[in-house]
């Protein structure tokens, strides 16, 4: 028993160290009770209502999420709007051409009519931020079933934002946190014209590409410029060429002071998602099972397509947003795993573990949470297979396109089987979208590529439950060979055809349904996916269930047991403040890695004609007269900086403030080794990458020429010159 207690002791004062470190996506609005006197600790010289308030222009004024997926921010009183390169990417693309190909040369517009509109991009502003939990959780009991407790919430909801305080132009959502425990609301407002101001060349923006993506040191200028319009009274908009640059309360002032080891940062933006809390018996299938899976088809498909794109410029610009969203999960996960394994988070996990179950076993009243953890690793045993196979058919399917295809058709006709004309027409209307926007970016030599070197993988690296038995006949049929069986699915080109296609659904429903039914790839498709339904999503929807409910008990359980922490929410695509302080780190024995990366080093990486690391000519001309303006500090050109902000994706494109709330950088990236931070935050080795600001300014004016945009923002000095 002497024993017990001495290693119980070890195992807290191990845990309160670790949680001292200042990890967390914090909601905004309840800094000032949670993390205020630490931000000031750390340096912080502005309160926390000058970050968030609704009663005053604040910080969160000048924050937008960018089209849903990255962040931006508002740096002129003219509606000037910064995010990275690689969120604004899809838009340079579908501006691009191999006359006008602003992926390889940049875009600047000159001025506001030179501006360029893009369909379906947004923005949107967080006007307030309200907690609903109690009204989220009104008449809700335990003895409710998963889909009864849900519909109950989903019921109060629908009041909460019916009857939420806001103005006709405002929108209203609502978000889940800690696992559903709790709940806000969040009062949003969208602008729907937001125009391409500028954009590096992508020898800037993407320097390094592959090769550099996830790592660090870094020397990507990984940025885009935007404008937000309004009609004339400055209220939302869709666009129109009457639209006026939109007026914001508040724009970010630009620091030209630069960083230092140990300052204080902050990161304000949209974080996606993380799930911090899970037991360690899922991080570690995460560790040992899922990513690797997801890393292993993706290796394939990234060789297919590369192989492709460095022998056809037409190719190259048809998937290199494709071709990019693949490679950055794929090295994601890669350092995932070896974050994972190098922190030895599992081991980590298991001791926070056994303090809580110590806890729980010593208190009476925690006497509902003793068999959680058991329940919990029983429930991720049986759910294993299924998470693989899951992997398997979602990661393929997702990257041969002629499945893609062929899926959005099954999907229509199974609309028409199902409701007749009237099901048909409800869907073809995103069908025909869907077609739209993706068969213009469509080459159907790399999809057939792509179909050859993943097909195998499905048919032979997984269990045979989960193959489906119509796919494994039609592979017997053609002795095994995936290559011959490709050439009869893509034999039908009118599946992938854009003329034919529009033709196709132009016809009357019966007779468009049986021309899709008549396709052998559709045919293969509904195959595939109904014994996926039935072999995995099926019995897995039930384990699912059950780990959700538990999952959800054990987050409260946290919260009430280990008291002494400090708790954030997940992150969920909503606003959060993250804070640390600028420095280095080191990846491995033997390595130690400053906090800083400058102009030389690209000059360093340098390689002539090379696809991932050729430097502008006009670019190396400013670098050998070192005429870097007034952007430069000391004979040298700042280019990227690091820091301890707690990030994630969606986090893409958002400000790095310094102690007075200042822009310092542009948040683009996290250091390989430290990407298990959406699971497991170390200080050890988790750094947020930014770009430095003033080479975000030295790219605009003195290579670019676009010194018009520098003078619209407002540049400040805070810290005093020696």
């Amino acid at each position: 028993m002497k024993l017990i207690k001495i290693f119980s002791i070890v195992l807290l004062l191990s845990f309160t160290k670790t949680t001292k470190a200042d990890e967390g996506m914090w909601l905004p609005q309840l800094l000032q009770t949670l993390n205020e006197a630490r931000m000031k600790q750390l340096g912080m010289k502005i309160s926390a209502s000058d970050i968030y308030s609704i009663s005053k222009s604040s910080l969160k004024d000048a924050i937008v999420s960018f089209g849903g997926f990255c962040t931006g921010e508002v740096i002129s009183d003219k509606g000037l709007l910064l995010t990275n390169h690689h969120c604004g990417f899809d838009v340079i693309q579908n501006h691009s051409s191999l006359q006008n190909n602003y992926i390889r040369d940049g875009f600047w517009a000159k001025n506001f009519g030179e501006e360029l509109p893009n369909k379906g991009l947004f923005v949107t502003f967080i006007v307030r931020i309200d907690n609903v939990t109690k009204a989220a959780l009104a008449g809700v009991t335990a003895s409710m079933t998963e889909m009864e407790r849900q519909n109950q919430i989903d019921k109060n909801l629908s009041e909460a934002r019916k009857n939420a305080k806001k103005e006709t132009r405002q929108d209203v959502m609502t978000r889940a946190f800690f696992e559903g425990n709790q709940y806000f609301l969040f009062v949003t407002e969208t602008f729907r014209d937001v125009r391409l101001v500028g954009a590096p060349p992508s020898s800037i923006g993407n320097f390094g590409k592959d090769t550099d993506n996830w790592v660090w040191p870094r020397h990507t200028g990984d940025f885009s410029m935007f404008r937000i319009y309004a009609d004339k009274n400055n209220q939302p908009a869709e666009y129109s060429p009457e639209n006026v640059p939109y007026i914001p309360k508040r724009s970010l002032k630009i620091s030209m002071s630069g960083i230092s080891e140990k300052d204080f940062t902050m990161v304000f933006g949209f974080p996606g998602r993380t799930t911090q809390y899970l037991p360690a018996i899922a991080v570690e299938q995460i560790r040992t099972v899922n990513d690797p899976a997801k890393i292993a088809i993706r290796d394939k498909a990234l060789q297919v397509i590369d192989g492709f794109m460095r022998k056809d410029e037409g190719i190259k610009i048809q998937y290199a947003a494709k071709y990019a969203s693949i490679q950055n999960a794929y090295k994601k996960w890669q350092g995932e795993v070896l974050g994972l394994t190098k922190t030895n988070a599992n081991a980590k996990k298991l001791d926070y573990e056994k303090i809580f179950q110590q806890r729980v076993e010593a208190n009476p009243a925690f006497a509902n949470y003793k068999s959680l953890l058991q329940d919990l690793n029983t429930e991720y045993n049986a759910f294993k297979e299924y998470g693989h196979a899951r992997d398997y058919y979602t990661e393929i399917m997702s990257k041969i396109e002629l499945f893609t295809i062929a899926s959005q058709l099954n999907a229509l006709a199974n609309a028409y089987e199902s409701n007749a004309e009237k099901g048909y027409d409800a869907r073809l209307k995103s069908v025909k979208a869907f077609i739209d926007g993706m068969i213009g970016e469509y080459n159907v030599n790399v999809d057939k590529k792509l179909f050859e070197a993943l097909m195998p993988l499905y048919a032979n690296e997984q269990a045979a439950v989960f193959v489906a038995p119509e796919f494994s006949s039609k592979l017997k049929s053609v002795n095994q060979n995936f290559s011959i069986l490709a050439n009869e699915l893509y034999n039908q080109s009118d599946l992938y055809n854009e003329a034919a296609l529009k033709a196709l659904l132009a016809k009357p429903a019966a007779e468009a349904v049986a021309s899709i039914r008549a396709f052998e790839a559709v045919q293969l498709f509904s195959a595939l996916q109904k014994n996926y339904q039935s072999a995995v999503q099926k019995p897995s929807v039930e384990i699912s269930n059950r780990l959700a409910k538990l999952q959800r008990s054990y987050t409260q359980a946290q919260l009430e047991v280990m008291k002494e922490k400090k708790f954030y929410p997940d992150a969920n695509s909503t606003l959060r403040v993250t804070y640390g302080q600028v420095g280095g780190y080191i990846p491995k024995d033997g390595a130690n890695y400053g906090y800083a990366t400058y102009l030389d080093g690209v000059m360093e990486k340098y390689k002539p004609g090379d696809y991932e690391f050729d430097v502008p000519e006009k670019l190396r001309d400013l670098y050998s007269k070192k005429d870097y303006g007034a952007y430069g500090t000391n004979g040298k050109m700042p280019v990227c900086f690091i820091a301890s902000n707690h990030t994630t994706g969606g986090n893409s494109g958002s400000p790095a403030l310094d102690a007075y709330g200042n822009l310092i950088g542009l948040n683009f990236d996290r250091v390989w080794e430290g990407t298990m931070s959406d699971i497991n935050y170390d200080p050890s080795i988790c750094r947020n990458i930014m770009v430095d600001i003033r080479y975000v300014l030295f790219i605009a004016d003195k290579f670019a020429g676009a010194g018009h945009l520098v003078k619209e923002m407002k540049l400040v000095y805070p810290k005093k010159k020696k």
